[in-house]
């Protein structure tokens, strides 16, 4: 490939990686408490008031400070800034190699978001592993790669690989439902308004409610992801299933919906509006 060829995929990158900081740094509490909740233990009394998003936010700033909400934060940008720019850069070129004088309709717009996370998923899953761990509070990591080192001496690589199949399962419906809804509602709205001075406040709102009907779907698959990656008895899928489900029942699946549905839809609206706000203003089609 010529480097005239790579320079827009680069831009991609290059826009793609400053919205994921952005948005990384805005949103981690909310990941943070997410992970916090999928790994409560089940141990509270019958009768016992339910551990809720705000509870957990309170107990992390009493019992730690209110920086911890940011614990995790360094992974978060190891994962996201490249992560988020493999994300869009991969997007970028499969739209101008499949589709490059048409849009794509709700079925391809599915594979075009999955396969474009899939390809970023798993470049970037043994930073994910790492984030994860450091979220949960049961680790006592000091540095990104202080952890990757130790995981690796301790467990082998197969655990820096740990949660691949539950992270695919999640990752690439969420971006494919995530594309297809976004795209279909944005092609939905008269030229007039997406092409007018409100275009970014109409991106974000297309990409809200883009993001809440990805989270949903993909909720059971990340409490999955979650308990296999912070558990270091390299545990399989199934096995992370049947222990969700013996210890909290279906309930168990949705554990963390709401901070993991605000984050991932904040981050996602604001990552693609922001992404295709730099990309316009470098005279490239998002």
């Amino acid at each position: 490939m010529d480097s005239a060829a790579a320079h827009p995929a680069l831009k991609a990158f290059m826009c793609g990686s400053l919205s994921g900081t952005c948005s990384t740094l805005l949103f981690q509490p909310l990941d943070l408490v997410k992970t916090r909740l999928q790994t409560l233990q089940n141990n509270a009394k019958p009768g016992a008031p339910k551990v809720g998003m705000f509870k957990v936010f309170i107990n992390v700033i009493r019992t730690e400070n209110f920086f911890s909400l940011w614990r995790g934060v360094s992974p978060s940008f190891v994962r996201c800034i490249p992560g988020v720019g493999i994300y869009f850069s991969t997007f970028y070129s499969l739209k101008q190699h499949f589709f490059q004088d048409r849009a794509p309709n709700a079925g391809e717009a599915v594979l075009l978001g999955a396969g474009a996370r899939a390809v970023a998923g798993v470049c970037m899953l043994p930073f994910t592993v790492i984030k994860t761990r450091f979220e949960s509070g049961c680790y006592n990591y000091v540095s990104v790669a202080g952890a990757l080192r130790s995981v690796y001496e301790t467990e082998g690589i197969r655990a820096l690989f740990s949660g691949l199949t539950a992270t695919l399962l999640r990752d690439a419906p969420f971006s494919g439902i995530y594309v297809m809804f976004y795209s279909q509602a944005k092609r939905a709205l008269p030229q007039e308004v997406t092409s007018s001075a409100y275009a970014p406040l109409v991106n974000f709102g297309c990409g809200m409610v883009a993001g809440v009907m990805a989270s949903v779907v993909t909720q059971p698959a990340d409490v999955v992801k979650t308990h296999i990656q912070i558990s270091p008895s390299h545990w399989s899928t199934t096995d992370a299933i049947r222990y969700i489900y013996a210890e909290n029942g279906m309930a168990g699946f949705f554990r963390g919906a709401v901070p993991r549905s605000l984050r991932r839809t904040l981050m996602a609206a604001m990552a693609w509006t922001v992404y295709e706000q730099l990309m316009a203003r470098m005279g490239l089609k998002s």
